[in-house]
């Protein structure tokens, strides 16, 4: 039936409509291109060679010896104009000082990342800055920075300072097996540290989302549990077979993965937050990133077992002991090298691990500087 027009409701000329609004959530899932497989660096020039004709090379002198052979075919053949840079001392504000003059005096027009998580993400951070597009390459498994939309800032000295969130995950992202092989073994267990790590964070800082992206960021991080508790200790005795492979690709990949999909709601809480606090202290300075983060597990697990009386957290604590043992992961701060470190070393960490903006506030319930340094002692006696 037709509504006279006279009885429609029709809104006063006065009236105000009040409008709808919707919480922005930007998330940067993934890069724009991954290409993985073994020796495919040489297979791959045509591709960075769109990104532009002057590209910087950063990474570490180690690092940047061994990929210059890698890359300097590729310049050649696509008439690329290179210069390969040190991102030393660190991923400090010095450093990015140093390179954003040489990325002017080369009149750059984009970036390669090679090596570690410090280098990739110096990197990626000037690339931010310069609003320039970046490759990276990583040179090991040790962490998934290769991947993400975020730099962590150190001092010169290694103290984390701060991270930066980044406008966009880099453009291409490069896994060459054959070049991940040439790392020591240790840098691989570390990323197996720093990836599992995903499971016991995300599911706490993830609260009771019902956000679709974020419940499947939370299901990738306990697949991603799963595969590293099953595959690596066979995967760490058959470097480059299948299951390495796979835990290559878990480590890398699928752990940035999580952290795109969750965005703000799957951050790190304790286990990262344990790690800044521990780069305070000179003595932990040879311990690699996912090894003080492992270990930032345990006591992330601890807490919830003295604050919360959380049963699951002592039964989860037990299980992951058992798996650092099995494949050479630090289960104590003896383990980290920290066994002569002082008491006052131990508590200044606690409180840098505290600060007001520091993620171990994700936690479901608030920790003091005293019940953390309680929770880090308690990891030299009981095991």
């Amino acid at each position: 039936m037709r509504v006279p027009v006279s009885s429609r409701r029709m809104p006063s000329k006065t009236a105000k409509i009040t409008p709808v609004t919707t919480e922005v959530n930007s998330l940067f899932v993934s890069p724009t291109q991954v290409i993985q497989g073994e020796g495919i660096i040489s297979q791959v020039g045509k591709t960075i060679a769109r990104f532009g004709k002057r590209p910087l090379v950063i990474g570490g002198n180690q690092t940047l010896e061994l990929v210059a052979s890698y890359l300097k075919p590729i310049f050649k053949q696509f008439n690329l104009t290179a210069v390969f840079d040190s991102y030393a001392p660190d991923c400090s504000e010095t450093s990015l000082k140093t390179l954003t003059q040489a990325t002017q005096n080369h009149q750059a027009d984009f970036m390669i990342g090679v090596g570690g998580g410090k280098a990739l993400d110096t990197a990626k951070l000037l690339a931010h800055q310069q609003q320039l597009p970046i490759v990276t390459i990583p040179t090991s498994g040790a962490t998934c920075a290769a991947w993400t939309a975020l730099s962590n800032v150190y001092s010169n000295q290694g103290a984390f300072q701060y991270d930066v969130p980044l406008l966009r995950c880099p453009d291409l992202l490069i896994l060459d097996y054959n070049l991940i092989k040439t790392a020591p073994k240790r840098t691989l267990v570390a990323g197996i540290g720093d990836a599992i790590a995903k499971w016991y964070e995300a599911s706490v800082s993830s609260g009771n989302s019902e956000a679709t992206l974020t419940i499947a960021a939370v299901q990738q991080a306990r697949v991603l549990r799963d595969i590293l508790l099953q595959k690596s200790a066979n995967a760490l005795d058959n470097i480059g077979g299948e299951d390495w492979r796979e835990v290559v690709n878990a480590s890398v990949l699928l752990a940035g993965v999580i952290g795109g999909l969750g965005g703000a709601n799957c951050r790190t809480v304790a286990a990262h937050a344990v790690h800044n606090g521990l780069t305070h202290i000179p003595a932990a300075h040879h311990a690699l990133h996912g090894e003080k983060v492992a270990y930032g597990i345990l006591v992330q697990l601890r807490l919830e077992e003295m604050i919360q009386g959380n049963q699951l957290a002592a039964t989860s604590r037990q299980q992951l002991l058992k798996f650092y043992q099995e494949i050479g992961l630090p289960t104590s701060l003896e383990d980290l090298g920290l066994s002569q470190v002082t008491l006052e070393e131990l508590r200044q960490a606690a409180v840098v691990t505290c600060r007001p903006k520091s993620d171990i506030h994700r936690l479901p319930f608030k920790v003091s500087p005293e019940q953390l340094l309680s929770a880090m002692v308690s990891t030299l006696v009981d095991n």
